[in-house]
């Protein structure tokens, strides 16, 4: 059978595990997987969504049946039983940060094929004083990884972020010249190895999002698009890549929608990512280029809110196991 992908549960408080389960036992779910978490937390989740599987913990990745019946589980160390659906945790923080390690072992020595993640909460990370804004960082600093970035893409559209979790003051200040042409660069490596969802080709073309509106107006609303986005779009130009920029944020998601570009770099969070998930937080997936490996995930949080009801929606946890399926196809596994 092919390697399996890696699911980790996310957040134990959140609504990973509900997801989770209900992602396993749909019967449109294609490639077979092992969940990393707890397997009391993943029964919990089962009898809250209804869904009729048994959980099995499992001691390796060789030991899983992939019966559609049987969640296989990889368990970490056991959860504290007075944890509270819905709550910010550091115990919760700290085991989500687990099943994420766990996941990027396995996949740099090669077991599983792609790394699935469900959301993890980043108030939950610090209070357990683990340093880290996000997935993004632990996956990179973990796999030893210093050129990465996030995208986010569905059918429509494919982003990818320059700056990601950081005030946007500070976002705007650590843009420089050779952070721009190094995302660029890996924009257009990622899409012509077709390591990214939707079409690849030979000479991708790339659009860079102007920081300013109207790209500055020629210097009049702030000097960073002349300075520093487009000598970064013209030196990658020079490498011949098909870059083009900076093109003014408020229309330049609609031109690549329309088809006139196959992705576009945006400058910091909120810009790259309310285009995508305004289109629907169902069908958006975050695929962390860069890594020596497949990494995909839900575009949406922990939704404490919803945790314990039963009714979150695991769409889009369906779609980015089906993106790492189709990406890990695609691109070569590491050597175990």
């Amino acid at each position: 059978m092919t390697a399996p992908i890696a699911l980790t549960m996310g957040d134990p408080n959140g609504i990973g595990p509900e997801i989770t389960v209900k992602a396993y036992a749909d019967p449109r779910r294609r490639p077979p997987i092992v969940v990393i978490g707890d397997p009391a937390t993943l029964t919990r989740a089962c009898r809250i969504t209804g869904t009729e599987l048994t959980v099995r913990p499992i001691a390796s990745v060789r030991d899983a049946a992939h019966d559609p019946r049987v969640l296989d589980v990889l368990p970490e160390d056991p959860l504290p039983g007075d944890l509270e659906l819905g709550t910010v945790d550091a115990r919760a923080g700290a085991a989500s940060f687990r099943y994420v390690r766990r996941g990027i072992e396995l996949a740099l020595r090669g077991e599983v094929r792609a790394l699935t993640t469900a959301p993890i909460n980043k108030e939950a990370l610090g209070l357990a004083g683990l340093p880290y804004p996000g997935h993004t960082e632990i996956l990179a600093e973990l796999s030893g990884t210093s050129d990465y970035a996030m995208m986010m893409a569905n059918d429509e559209l494919r982003v990818v972020l320059v700056t990601v979790h950081q005030s946007l003051r500070t976002a705007i200040d650590s843009l420089t010249v050779a952070r721009e042409l190094e995302i660029i660069r890996l924009t257009d490596r990622t899409l012509r190895a077709g390591r990214a969802t939707g079409p690849s080709g030979a000479r991708p073309r790339i659009a860079v999002a102007a920081l300013n509106p109207h790209a500055g107006e020629n210097g009049l609303f702030g000097r960073e698009d002349l300075d520093i986005i487009e000598p970064a779009v013209q030196a990658a130009r020079r490498e011949g890549i098909d870059a083009s920029g900076p093109w003014p944020a408020d229309t330049v998601f609609m031109r690549a929608r329309a088809g006139e570009f196959d992705a576009v770099v945006a400058q910091y969070h909120d810009q790259g990512l309310i285009p995508v998930k305004y289109l629907g937080l169902e069908h958006g997936v975050n695929i962390t280029i860069g890594l020596p490996f497949v990494r995909t995930s839900v575009d949406h949080g922990t939704a404490f809110d919803l945790a314990g009801r039963g009714t979150a929606d695991h769409t889009s946890l369906l779609t980015a196991l089906h993106q790492a399926d189709t990406l890990a196809a695609q691109s070569p596994a590491p050597a175990s």
